[in-house]
């Protein structure tokens, strides 16, 4: 095994923090990646309350890696709607004014880097929400001045947030994610750019996003050989034959076997890990590889141990000299 294996505790936001950490540890898990809100109050400025936490996963011999903010990161940039409350705490979500819910998220955001700080972790993994996905389908027709001035809104709302984790030597990991600034190769190259290349903004390589939409997820890696900040691994299945509903969705729920694609729990969809592996071997990642269970057919707590079995059994250390190196005799 070459990296840790942690276990995004999004998925189980339902249990306290402790029975999460009894649960990974018996599953075989190495860290947790802690998910906000459920698990870290970032309101929180006293000390004693971030050494509780980091006491509590040094009891059951957990690492700590990495903090991630997707819920209230997406209304950061996003066209605030009734969707929204359902996901937001509600000192976030508010009287629900689409401003007001975009400064509290910014302002949480901001904590977010302070809360990482104080528990000793360098990076925040999140979304960013994006102004123009509902533009993704060019009809009626879009302009280039149109999508300009999605990646301009995003860049003015999310560089204050990358200019505070800089100073406090953090780094934000965006999920490239459909509905986010960057679901694919392309966007995420034009997200890179709106935001000039600050050092503090990267991304969450998850390919489970880019599999099931046609996208070379394997070659994903070697595009941003020095922005990939964090690593979750998530398998997704993708249909070989037409079926009902197709690649947008078609307005059905997450399992629904009519999809074209649904995630599935490690091993069972169609990602290929080996050369992920072999990908992050060459561009040098060595940090956690970070398990985001979802599959909606499959027994979390069946998934979340299959899954940490695989990655360790998958991961290797790189070879530190050419295989055929020792061919050549000295004389």
């Amino acid at each position: 095994m070459a990296r840790p294996v942690t276990l995004y505790t999004l998925q189980w936001g339902d249990l306290p923090l402790e029975s999460v950490c009894e649960k990974a540890k018996a599953f075989g898990y190495d860290g947790l990646e802690l998910g906000l809100p459920d698990h870290v109050d970032v309101r929180r400025t006293d000390g004693e309350y971030y050494e509780g936490i980091k006491s509590l996963l040094k009891k059951y011999e957990l690492q700590l890696y990495t903090i991630s903010s997707h819920l209230v990161g997406q209304a950061v940039c996003d066209n605030i709607d009734e969707r929204h409350q359902s996901i937001l705490p509600a000192y976030i979500w508010g009287d629900g004014d689409p401003e007001g819910v975009h400064q509290r998220a910014t302002e949480e955001m901001i904590r977010t880097g302070y809360a990482a700080k104080a528990l000793g972790v360098d990076t925040v993994v999140g979304f960013t929400g994006s102004s123009i996905w509902h533009l993704l389908y060019s009809f009626p027709p879009v302009t280039d001045a149109m999508i300009k001035k999605g990646y301009d809104d995003f860049a003015r709302r999310f560089l204050p947030i990358l200019d505070e984790y800089q100073k406090l030597g953090i780094r934000f990991a965006l999920e490239v994610h459909p509905t986010e600034i960057a679901f694919d190769t392309f966007s995420a190259k034009r997200a890179l750019e709106a935001v000039n290349y600050h050092p503090a903004f990267g991304f969450n390589y998850d390919p489970s996003h880019l599999g099931y939409q046609g996208v070379d997820y394997v070659d994903f890696i070697y595009q941003f050989p020095e922005r990939i900040f964090h690593v979750h691994m998530k398998d997704v299945h993708w249909s070989d034959i037409p079926k009902q509903v197709g690649i947008f969705g078609g307005h059905v729920t997450f399992g629904d076997p009519r999809r074209y694609w649904n995630f599935r729990s490690l091993g069972h969809g169609k990602i290929n890990f080996e050369e992920i592996i072999r990908a992050l071997n060459s561009i040098g990642y060595q940090g956690p590889l970070s398990v985001e269970w979802e599959d909606s057919a499959m027994d979390r707590e069946q998934g979340a141990w299959e899954s940490c079995q695989l990655v360790k059994k998958v991961d290797f250390r790189p070879s530190a000299v050419a295989f055929d190196a020792c061919f050549e005799k000295k004389r």
